[in-house]
Formats: structure tokens, C-alpha cells, sequence
């Protein structure tokens, strides 16, 4: 029997996305290896098609809901006979799974309430020497009591779409109108929260600044229940920006979203999922941090010419370094008032002239 390996990965989409990465690296050393990956069932379709997962498992709502569904998708994980598990999510619900697995060696992050259930456990690294960022350093770290060395140590997470989709996305915007000889930007208007969302006034500002360079198609990622926040941006939009946004183009799924994402020239917007989707399709991407959110972490693959981002940081530092996490997160309104469209309205024409136009 051949090396089974699972890798556990409950959160958002742009950690799935970079626990990606720890499957891809188990297959080039492991070429014969099965690999099951559990994700949250709502960031299914950012792993559909991926060739180096060969099993993903979900962990589906109702697991939190029953206890005794729980158990029984927990007793599951008996059955199989793992190589080695990998908990990236260090949760309560993956301690459970990696308890209830038979691997000799199981690895995680150290945690105090944890750390009786696994063999090999590290602590979070704070400083990176490298482009990958910290969300993916402290992710390949988990691999050393496997590899030794990395074959390809600069990887970037991808993802994997049908060709049907992608006719199906170009025929989406032909049939909307859109002259496809001009370039498209799509642009995130919210964040995954509020806490995450740059104010909308200080965007309209800059999407202003964007439709006077040149002739240009505008999309936007938005939910249906965000579409109140669609008018509240276009109420600060100009004339011209207006005529330039096609609002009314929209997707139903999000492996809908993926392929129309792919059709663009490039990404601008909130820092998070469709930053983070960009990067994995190899979709020019600017995106701009929450001033709570770690930069050093998140921002990854920096190196890259296709992949911009700014915070507030960057321009006014002494608003947040030397306080904590929570200190910024309580603040936040206040630090977003203070990250004015002003502070990095050339970069973001620099990043329009050089990557998109």
C-alpha cells in the first residue's frame, strides 16, 4: 500500500487556496501518494479539478449542528489508513479528526488544549526572508517532518477550470455587450466583513481616477444582498465611471465567478477571497488591506510583478504600528477614515499602465 496523506483546511477560501500547496508538494515527492484534503463545503469550488488532491472530503454545516453526524463523519476517519495527517486548521473540529485518525505521525501547529493528540507540532514563524509571505511559509513548515527539502520551493497555489467554463464566462460578456478588444478590471467593492471593506467613497474615488486614463470595462464582485452597496458606490462615481461599470453582470456560482474572473485584464479591490482567486489564476491583482489584517502575512508572492497591494501601513505607519491585533480591529473605522484614495492614487495608475492597459 502506497503513502496516504490528509490534510485538514476548515477556514476561508484564501486559506484553502494555500493549503493547496501542501497537497501539491506531497505529490512531487510523493508521486504514487493518495491525498484527501477536508475543506468547508463552501470553498468547494476553489479545489474542484485540482490534480494533486485526489479525494476532498467536506465538512459539511451540519457536523456543527449534530452531534451525532458529527461522530459518525468523524468515525469515517478510523477506516482509512493514513501515512501521516496534516492539521493546518488546529481547531477543535480538526484536533477531533486528527484524534480519530490511526496516522503514526500527525502534525500541527502547537497549541496548549492540542498538543497531546499530535507527534510533530511548530509554532507560528513572525518574520519572513522570502516572497511567499508568511501565510504560506507557516503552511510549508508543517511539511518538514516529510520532505527534507523542497523540490520547487517558490509554488503558488492554482486553480483549475473546464474549458466549458471558461466559453461560458466569454459568452457571458459578448452576449452582455462588452467590446472585448478593451481591457476588463473586476473590482471587489466589499471585503469578507465590514471590519475588511474599504471605505466605498475613497473607492469611487479611484475607480474615477481609473476610467480617466483610458477606455475600460469595469465588472463587480458582489452578493445579492450586497446590492445596496453597488448604488451607494455608484452614487460617488462620475459620469463617465459610470457608464464604464456593468453592474448587471453577474454570477450565480462562484466556479461561474472563477471563469469570469479569468476573462479579466486584471483585479482591484478588497484584500480576501477574490485577491486571493486572482493570484491562483494568474489574474493581475491590487489589493488593498484592511488595516487590521497583516500584510506581512497575507500579502504573498510580492515578487511578482502582476501582484500589487497597499496599507495603511505603508503611508502611516505610527497609526499602527506598536498596537495589537485587537487595537487595530477596534479602530478600524478611525484607520479607515485615515487611508485616504489620495495616499496611493499613483500606484494604483502605475499598476493600470503597467499591468492592464
Amino acid at each position: 500500500m502506497g503513502n496516504k496523506f490528509l490534510v485538514i483546511q476548515q477556514k476561508m477560501i484564501g486559506d484553502v487556496l494555500n493549503s493547496t500547496l501542501i497537497c501539491e508538494h506531497l505529490k512531487i515527492h510523493f508521486p504514487y501518494a493518495t491525498i484527501h484534503y477536508v475543506i468547508y463545503e463552501h470553498t468547494l469550488p476553489v479545489v474542484e479539478g485540482n490534480p494533486f488532491i485526489d479525494k476532498i472530503i467536506l465538512f459539511k454545516k451540519e457536523y456543527k449542528k449534530s452531534k451525532s453526524k458529527f461522530y459518525k463523519f468523524l468515525k469515517e476517519f478510523k477506516q482509512e489508513e493514513y501515512t501521516a495527517v496534516i492539521d493546518v486548521y488546529c481547531k477543535t473540529e480538526s484536533n477531533l479528526i486528527s484524534y480519530f485518525s490511526k496516522a503514526k505521525t500527525k502534525i500541527s501547529y502547537e497549541k496548549w488544549y492540542s498538543k497531546f493528540i499530535y507527534t510533530d507540532l511548530f509554532t507560528y514563524s513572525k518574520s519572513t526572508d522570502t516572497e511567499l509571505g508568511l501565510a504560506v511559509e507557516n503552511r510549508l513548515l508543517l511539511l518538514k517532518p516529510l520532505i527534507d527539502k523542497l523540490k520547487e520551493e517558490n509554488l503558488a497555489p492554482k486553480i483549475f477550470l473546464r474549458e466549458e467554463e471558461l466559453i461560458k464566462a466569454k459568452d457571458l460578456l459578448i452576449k452582455s455587450g462588452i467590446d472585448l478588444s478593451e481591457p476588463i478590471l473586476m473590482i471587489g467593492i466589499k471585503g469578507s466583513s465590514d471590519d475588511k471593506t474599504y471605505p466605498l467613497k475613497y473607492l469611487a474615488e479611484l475607480i474615477n481616477e481609473i476610467t480617466n486614463l483610458k477606455s475600460i470595462n469595469i465588472l463587480l464582485n458582489y452578493t445579492p444582498d450586497q446590492k445596496s452597496s453597488v448604488q451607494e458606490l455608484l452614487s460617488y462615481c462620475s459620469e463617465n465611471s459610470k457608464n464604464c461599470i456593468h453592474e448587471d453582470i453577474f454570477c450565480n456560482s462562484l466556479r461561474d465567478f472563477l471563469a469570469l474572473l479569468k476573462q479579466c485584464n486584471g483585479y482591484f479591490g478588497n484584500e480576501g477571497g477574490a485577491s486571493n482567486m486572482s493570484k491562483a489564476l494568474g489574474v493581475p491583482n491590487f489589493a488593498i488591506f484592511s488595516p487590521w489584517i497583516s500584510k506581512e502575512a497575507w500579502f504573498t508572492y510580492h515578487s511578482d510583478p502582476k501582484n500589487w497591494a497597499v496599507h495603511l501601513k505603508d503611508f502611516k505607519p505610527e497609526l499602527i504600528n506598536n498596537k495589537s491585533k485587537k487595537e487595530k480591529k477596534e479602530n478600524v473605522i478611525s484607520l479607515y477614515k485615515e487611508f485616504t484614495s489620495d495616499l496611493f492614487k499613483d500606484k494604483v495608475i502605475s499598476y493600470m499602465e503597467s499591468q492592464i492597459f
